[in-house]
């Protein structure tokens, strides 16, 4: 596992982002440093994503920025040259998972059944997101793909929140957990900030309950 992936194992979770507006960008990356997740999972499901991505990356060099749902090697090269320190996408494509790997940069995609998990492992990947986590059997689900294939470790999303959180983080198999309950869009578009703070710190709180 990568010295990134270390560190975002001893953050517990991570912000998973959804931005319509740029302006948005830096308010919401000072609220997840100062709650104690300075990572986040900026998703490339908006116009404003690389904006968005560029503006967190030179405010926040501390951060841990990824982008998420990358669906083509095109947006990989823009969320790459945006600042991106890591590539998340939903499924297991081939030639984009390549294409990041080649240019160094550590690339998550996502599976949810042992044909996938083996296709992850022709690139000698020791990490795969497991999606949509809830609707595809949960971390029940995750333990059965576990055992076999000893050398993986997962970053589950879809589904969790402050209610099962706690569950996946005991399970020394999972890296992290991909969330959006703390960034919800409707208090990003509010400029609610405060009240994403209060969410980010809670969360961060059971991330130190259960791991330290």
């Amino acid at each position: 596992m990568t010295e990134m992936m270390q560190r975002l194992k001893t953050l517990g979770i991570v912000p998973v982002v959804v931005l319509n507006d740029a302006e948005d960008a830096l308010p919401l990356a000072e609220r997840l440093v100062k709650g104690g997740l300075p990572c986040a999972e900026v998703t490339f499901r908006t116009a404003a994503a690389e904006e968005a991505l560029r503006r967190m990356a030179k405010a926040f060099p501390e951060m841990i920025l990824g982008a998420g749902t990358v669906l083509t090697t095109e947006q990989a090269d823009r969320a790459i040259d945006a600042g991106a320190k890591f590539i998340v996408s939903p499924g297991l494509n081939p030639k984009v998972t390549e294409h990041v790997l080649k240019k160094g940069v550590p690339m998550t995609p996502g599976v949810c059944t042992p044909t996938e998990i083996e296709a992850a492992l022709q690139f000698d990947l020791d990490v795969v997101k497991f999606f949509p986590a809830e609707p595809s059997g949960g971390l029940k689900m995750i333990k059965a793909l576990a055992a076999p294939y000893v050398g993986l470790s997962f970053m589950p999303t879809g589904g969790i929140g402050p209610d099962n959180v706690r569950d996946y983080l005991r399970y020394d198999r999972i890296v992290a957990c991909g969330g959006s309950w703390m960034v919800n869009g409707a208090l990003v578009k509010e400029g609610k900030f405060d009240e994403i703070e209060a969410l980010v710190r809670e969360a961060a709180q059971i991330v130190k309950e259960i791991r330290g």
